[in-house]
């Protein structure tokens, strides 16, 4: 006989089945974006629709990673090395369960359209090697539950970005991640001078991650068009700094110990509501952007702390 959790409860007496269980689902190979940017343009989904390949070696992870068509890859174990891995299009890469590892492995995602990463850890990424993540030229992705960090042991240029988006990306949701330990935790944008390509572009969400202790880029966002709501700060230097024209809508995210909540260089803007900056100060430039092209809802800068802390990151279950 198979048993299920509702059949189990069944069978125990009435006294024992009083306290309430709550299962939370699994990340799933099909889910599509749920939340902000990449749920437009069409949406992004992924590997949806195509085959499934479990890997647990860089050879193996490289090799189906480049591979076109929709595809879905299952991480199992601790993948380590000195390398990036290559990321094609219509591709969902989720780690098969909390101890789903890339160690010293980066992922880049250039150059293509629909690339979901969940539930997968990025650890101590060198300089040399790249970003932890960084997605550059890219539309329609979505990076969901994945726990990215290195340490602050050595000089600020010793590891790169955790999670940057670059070159013209457009339509990127960076969702209940959490981003620790590090120098330079999130870039928008990479140069001053890039204004000709990034304009008009670098449309991101991020929603629900947790940040902590960083130095800064929380993020440091450059011409594009930010959502930046619900995060939870803590032990963070500098946060969210927007800069050459960015328009940010910053609301009810919550800080613990940071020198700069939200401020403005080089003329950046941001609309700031409902946001605890815990004896901070927002020293941004006020901007013009006060809706989204996409619905959202809204949780209580009170209750920020206890939505994220312990939910982002790759957890087991979410």
């Amino acid at each position: 006989m198979k048993f299920t959790a509702t059949l189990l409860l069944s069978l125990l007496p009435a006294a024992f089945a009083a306290p309430a269980i709550t299962l939370r689902k699994r990340a799933s190979l099909s889910e599509a974006a749920t939340v902000g940017y990449a749920t437009l343009n069409g949406g992004t989904t992924g590997g949806a629709g195509g085959s499934t390949t479990t890997v647990s070696s860089l050879a193996a992870l490289k090799t189906a990673a480049a591979k076109s068509g929709a595809l879905n890859i299952v991480v199992q174990g601790t993948i380590t090395g000195d390398d990036v891995v290559d990321v094609a299009a219509d591709k969902t890469i989720v780690g098969a369960d909390g101890k789903a590892v890339l160690q010293g492995v980066g992922l880049l995602i250039k150059d293509v359209k629909n690339v979901i990463i969940r539930n997968l850890a990025v650890k101590e990424v060198l300089a040399s090697t790249g970003d932890a993540i960084g997605i550059q030229k890219s539309n329609n992705v979505w990076i969901d539950h994945v726990d990215l960090s290195s340490n602050q042991d050595h000089d600020k240029d010793f590891y790169d970005g955790l999670l940057d988006v670059t070159h013209a990306c457009d339509y990127i949701t960076l969702s209940n991640n959490y981003l620790h330990n590090h120098w330079k935790a999130s870039l928008v944008g990479h140069s001053d001078t890039n204004e000709s390509e990034d304009k008009g572009h670098l449309t991101v969400t991020y929603v629900g991650n947790y940040f902590h202790n960083l130095n800064s880029r929380g993020p440091s966002f450059r011409f594009g068009t930010g959502h930046i709501f619900n995060n939870y700060y803590e032990n963070v230097s500098d946060g969210i700094n927007t800069r050459q024209g960015a328009q940010l809508l910053v609301e009810n995210n919550v800080f613990v110990g940071s020198n700069k909540p939200l401020y403005s260089t080089d003329a950046g803007y941001a609309v700031a509501n409902g946001n605890d900056f815990g004896g901070g100060e927002n020293a941004a430039s006020a901007g013009t952007l006060n809706s989204m092209p996409y619905k959202y809802s809204l949780v209580a800068a009170g209750s920020v702390k206890s939505s994220v802390v312990g939910t982002a990151g790759a957890t087991l279950t979410f």
